[in-house]
This record gives C-alpha cells, sequence and structure tokens, in this order.
C-alpha cells in the first residue's frame, strides 16, 4: 500500500489536500491522472447505468434517468431522513496521544483466565492488532497468543474492564476516555447573520436528493414505475477516524441509483441490482478472486433497511484489508422508508398512481450505492503490478478507465521524427486521450507510461522515414510490433474497443 501511495503521489494520481500548509486529515486532492482515471470510472458508470442501462428481467432496458441535486438541503430533509437523531457515531479520545477512535472499531484482547491488563486495537487493521498481540504476549510471557486468549468488543465492556484497556498507541491502561456520540455530519450557517436559526448541513449521501425530487421527476418526465434515478456527486462525513489513504475520507463521492418499484417486485429487482453491480465492476477489470458479496448482519443495518431483506455489500480485498474485505458499494432494500417520511414531514403528497392497475402506492427503492472515490482506490491497487522491467511496476487498468489511452514518442528529436510524430500526435488527439513527449531516452519515457498505466505506445524512428511504418509497444506484455502509420489511428480504435 505505501508503494501504491508513493506512486499516486508522484505520478500525479492523488496528492494530500493543503499539502503546502502541512495537509488536513480526511482530504485528498486528485493531480491529473487522478482525474482523468476518477472521471473515467464515473463516466463508465454513467453510460451503463443511465445512457444505455442494463437489460432488465423482462428482456427490456431499464428506464433510469439521471439528477444533479444541490450539496446543501433545508435542514428539515435530515430531520426527515433520521439523520439528524441518528447519524451518530459512538468515540472515545486517548488523554495521553490525542488520537480519536470509533468506539465500535476497536476491540480488545485479553486472556480469558487472567484480571490483567487488556489491549485495544482497530478492527481490520492488521498492524494495531499484531501490536496488541505483541503487548499482551510480553506481559503475560509466553510465545504466542492462542485460543485462550479472547477478542471483544471495547463497547461491550464493563465499567471495571473498560478502565483495565489499553488503548492502541499506547502502553499504560486507562487512558481512553468514556465512549461518546459524536454526530458525523458537518454544519455549516446559510445567510449573513449564522447563528442556530440558519444552520444547515453538507450532505452526508447523495440519496436524499433524489427522493426530493421524486414527484419532480414523474410529474416532468415520461417515466412510470419500475424506474431509477442516478445521481454522482459529493457527499461528506465528519469520520472520527479517517484512514487507508482515501478508502475512508470526509469529503467523498459517490454513485448511486434509487430503483423504485412496487413492493411485490421488490425482491425480484433486488437480486437483480446485486448480481448485475458485481458484474459491472468485474467488466472493468475487478478480479473475481478480489470481489466478493456479503449480507450485512441485522446489527450493521441501517435505520431505513427493510426488515426481512436489508443490504448486501460489494467488497473488494484491499492491499490495507487482505486477506479480508473492504465495502466497495452497498445494495440495499430501503423499503418506503424514504419517501413516506419526507411525504409525513413536509405534509405533501410523496406516492406515485399506476393508471393501469387504478392503485395509488409509495414505491419501494432498491438502492445500488457506489463510491466513487473508494471505486478509483479499488481501480488502482487492482491495476498495480511489479514486474521486472526498468520501471519494476506497471499500472495494468482497463483500457476503457485508463487515463491516457496513448502515447507519441519520436525516437530522437531530430531527423524529422518530431515533425511526423507531431502529426501522429495531432490526428489521435482529437479522438482520444493522448500524450506527446519527447524528453528523456526511449526507456524512461516507456517507464512513466507505464506508471501511468497507458495501454498503448507509438514511436517514430529512423526506419519510419524510410518505410511510413512505427513501433507500437503494448503495455502488457512490453511487446512490440511494426505497423503503417496510416493504420494507427483505426489500430488504437479497435484496441479501446475491446
Amino acid at each position: 500500500m505505501e508503494d501504491l501511495v508513493s506512486l499516486c503521489k508522484r505520478r500525479g494520481f492523488i496528492f494530500p489536500a493543503s499539502e503546502l500548509y502541512g495537509g488536513i486529515n480526511g482530504f485528498w486532492d486528485y493531480g491529473p491522472l487522478g482525474t482523468e482515471l476518477k472521471n473515467n470510472l464515473r463516466d463508465a458508470w454513467w453510460h451503463d447505468m443511465v445512457h444505455c442501462p442494463p437489460i432488465g428481467p423482462d428482456g427490456e432496458p431499464l428506464s433510469i434517468v439521471g439528477i444533479d441535486s444541490s450539496i446543501i438541503q433545508n435542514p428539515k430533509v435530515w430531520e426527515a431522513s433520521g439523520h439528524v437523531g441518528g447519524f451518530n457515531d459512538p468515540m472515545v479520545d486517548c488523554r495521553e496521544t490525542k488520537s480519536r477512535y470509533r468506539a465500535d472499531h476497536l476491540l480488545v484482547i485479553a486472556n480469558a483466565s487472567g484480571n490483567g491488563q487488556m489491549y485495544a486495537y482497530v478492527k481490520d487493521d492488521e498492524e494495531s492488532y499484531e501490536r496488541a498481540c505483541k503487548l499482551l504476549a510480553k506481559y503475560e510471557k509466553v510465545d504466542a497468543i492462542d485460543e485462550s486468549y479472547v477478542t471483544t468488543p471495547l463497547v461491550s465492556l464493563s465499567a471495571e474492564d473498560f478502565a483495565r484497556v489499553v488503548g492502541p498507541d499506547t502502553k499504560e491502561a486507562g487512558t481512553l476516555t468514556e465512549p461518546r456520540q459524536f454526530s458525523l455530519m458537518f454544519d455549516t450557517t446559510v445567510g449573513a447573520t449564522g447563528g442556530d436559526d440558519n444552520k444547515a448541513y453538507l450532505r452526508p449521501e447523495t440519496a436524499q436528493g433524489i427522493f426530493l425530487n421524486f414527484m419532480n421527476v414523474v410529474d416532468t418526465s415520461r417515466v412510470k414505475v419500475p424506474f431509477g434515478i442516478a445521481q454522482v456527486g459529493k457527499a461528506f462525513r465528519n469520520e472520527v477516524t479517517p484512514r487507508n489513504f482515501i478508502f475512508r475520507s470526509r469529503e467523498f463521492e459517490q454513485m448511486e441509483i434509487e430503483w423504485f418499484c412496487h413492493e411485490d417486485e421488490a425482491p425480484k429487482w433486488y437480486e437483480f441490482w446485486c448480481d448485475i453491480r458485481k458484474q459491472w465492476w468485474q467488466s472493468l477489470g475487478l478480479t473475481t478472486d478480489n470481489l466478493q458479496m456479503r449480507q450485512h448482519d441485522s446489527d450493521e443495518l441501517a435505520h431505513y433497511a427493510k426488515e426481512g431483506c436489508g443490504t448486501f455489500d460489494i467488497e473488494y480485498q484491499f492491499p490495507f484489508t487482505a486477506p479480508g474485505f473492504g465495502e466497495l458499494e452497498g445494495v440495499a432494500h430501503r423499503g418506503n422508508y424514504d419517501l413516506s417520511r419526507h411525504g409525513e414531514f413536509s405534509g405533501k403528497k410523496v406516492n406515485y398512481f399506476d393508471q393501469e392497475k387504478n392503485e395509488r402506492f409509495v414505491p419501494h427503492v432498491i438502492e445500488p450505492s457506489a463510491g466513487l472515490s473508494r471505486g478509483t482506490l479499488a481501480l488502482l491497487s487492482e491495476a498495480y503490478t511489479p514486474d521486472d522491467r526498468p520501471s519494476k511496476v506497471f499500472m495494468k487498468f482497463n483500457p476503457r478507465i485508463s487515463p491516457i489511452k496513448a502515447a507519441v514518442f519520436p525516437l530522437v528529436n531530430k531527423n524529422g521524427m518530431p515533425e511526423i510524430a507531431k502529426k501522429l500526435y495531432d490526428d489521435l488527439r482529437t479522438k482520444h486521450v493522448v500524450q506527446y513527449d519527447v524528453k528523456q531516452s526511449i526507456g524512461k519515457r516507456y517507464a512513466r507510461m507505464d506508471e501511468a498505466g497507458t495501454p498503448y505506445c507509438f514511436v517514430i524512428d529512423g526506419d519510419t522515414l524510410d518505410d511510413n511504418t512505427i513501433t507500437v509497444r503494448d503495455r502488457d506484455t512490453a511487446s512490440q510490433e511494426r505497423i503503417n502509420i496510416d493504420h494507427a489511428e483505426n489500430y488504437l480504435d479497435e484496441k479501446l474497443a475491446r
């Protein structure tokens, strides 16, 4: 993971936000390559889900339209959605190190038969777990931790046991504060006067903007239930412990669909969306071994989850979770919770009338909600490929989402080669994202393109002047072939279309 983060900084994928001033925890900036990669992922999702949506169980294309709602909404929206009253995490602080942790993410390990100290570690953090085990083994004077040692959630401890806990970054017990609730929503004020009367929130999810516009879309568009509304946008959560690069940050982007259907058909659509969304990630190059579907346990379910159905997570095996998995996308059956609540709190009609069946009802909702930021990280993780070539690594992106599709190089910057290379570059750039580079040796230029994940490099050399052929280098195999320069555009079109 450290190597990947280093490459992201070195090649301009992702930078720490406000790095000039020492950074700000939980926020990241996307550089030139990262912006292209993230936008390519977003555009692929929009094309495949909105412009050219999947074929439904009835053999017909789905009906999905898009919106772009405001980041700041009337604060009553978040009361109706349940976020104001329930969007909180239990938090503990360490008095010694000033570190902050989510209490439900802390586990403790201890000797089941003893009354000694208990050592806390961060769930799914291998280094934190190993530290806790080493300390426990050291003070228990044993060679290794075995089945006589038990792991317990911090939040389940009694007050007596809590006092014996050693925090994840300390060596003494008693430094952790009692858990207390911590709101995950960012507050702001609207207008010049400020104060609680003008309090508003940055949205913690993009879904509510879709629900607020359900009636607007029904009234202005030729849509009939079942149909979907899609949105891509930023959301903000004041995470207690942002970590693992862009996996858990305070500002992130989501790609969400709210699929509105009749309650009787919800199970069918729930199964459909679980299958189609996993297949979509696989189509972008995330391998089957690194993907899994996991149903939420009862204690994980959100307040809106439909009883008896719940949520499936599409999980990816990130470098920092291996051999475990981390959430990439959730497919939730939200029931009719959101539309019903907004109808109740607004006092206005929020429902659907089926003219064919002469039935009025509040649709149920299936929600495939993908993390655009996390998706970008998954693609980076999957693409990172160590190799014995000079660059020692190449980024094996699916060409569809590669930031740069091809590079054009003159072998040397003289003898008429730059002029021919520049013309080829000008021809290709009207259709594809292509880079022209004359700096340093050809090997170093190849290495830069390998780290950028560029699938193909076109090289104009001395033979080009004689026979009009150029060298094409393949990123994945590093193999080379000669083609006529007049065929370069068709060659690239065909390769990228696969």
